[in-house]
């Protein structure tokens, strides 16, 4: 099966009314070979789930002092991919990619997680490397000081190379829920939507509980539905009781 991207059809918008041809940045011509050859040739599946963040958002509470005291902000974001982590060390599948034969799959023995982050040049991805070696408190270090870089377009191409597993956030903008695209060779991305609470049936009683939307999207040659499964169900079990994430 060809791997070629289609061409697309020339056409005469003019014939309808003004308009002008702007084109692409640099980066986002990358952006968009990449993914179209992402969505091309990987086949993706999505599952998705819902996390009671109620606890978690507690605990982040009673935190933030001792972070902003540290000099950096404690999110949600720290969490979610420690909590990766932790699902990507159970699930080797997850941390690894295929070869160029796509018969062999390569283990990585590291762990390092991207997360989506919008810069000056469009979208990039950032890396925090040995998130299994680091905890809460050096994890959102890290991601603050990328983070920075990016805002400031001030990213290395080393700061966005290497990465096992991605994480998008979209929750500050809002929304219940998306499909993000793999970022190949990864095997698999999770996409976190907005928290917000709704009232469940909890033993019997009606209580409102903060909720999160999460979406798993994984490369279905390597990844089968049951395993995937598990992987968020682990996941969503770390974020439900976060202190076991927590060496401080």
């Amino acid at each position: 099966m060809s791997t070629e991207l289609p061409r697309v059809e020339t056409y005469d918008y003019s014939l309808f009314g003004e308009v002008e041809t702007k084109p692409l940045s640099r980066i986002r011509q990358v952006i968009s070979r990449r993914l179209s050859a992402s969505w091309m040739t990987v086949p993706h599946v999505a599952q998705f789930d819902e996390v009671d963040l109620t606890a978690l958002e507690a605990l982040r509470q009673r935190l933030v002092p001792e972070a902003q005291a540290a000099g950096f902000k404690l999110t949600l974001l720290p969490f979610v991919v420690k909590a990766c982590a932790c699902a990507l060390k159970a699930f080797p599948e997850f941390n690894a990619s295929l070869d160029a034969s796509g018969d062999n799959l390569v283990l990585k023995k590291y762990c390092h997680i991207a997360f989506a982050a919008e810069t000056p040049i469009g979208l990039l991805a950032p890396v925090v490397r040995d998130v299994d070696k680091k905890d809460l408190f050096e994890t959102a270090n890290a991601i603050n000081t990328l983070a920075q870089k990016a805002k400031a377009g001030r990213l290395a191409l080393s700061d966005a190379e290497g990465a096992c597993f991605t994480v998008s956030n979209l929750g500050a903008l809002g929304g219940t829920g998306f499909i993000p695209l793999i970022n190949a060779p990864e095997l698999g991305i999770l996409g976190v939507a907005h928290a917000s609470r709704k009232v469940v049936d909890v033993n019997g009683e009606f209580v409102s509980r903060l909720t999160l939307p999460l979406s798993l999207v994984y490369d279905h040659r390597v990844i089968d539905g049951g395993v995937g499964a598990r992987f968020l169900a682990l996941v969503r079990e770390q974020l439900t009781a976060p202190d076991t994430m927590c060496a401080r």
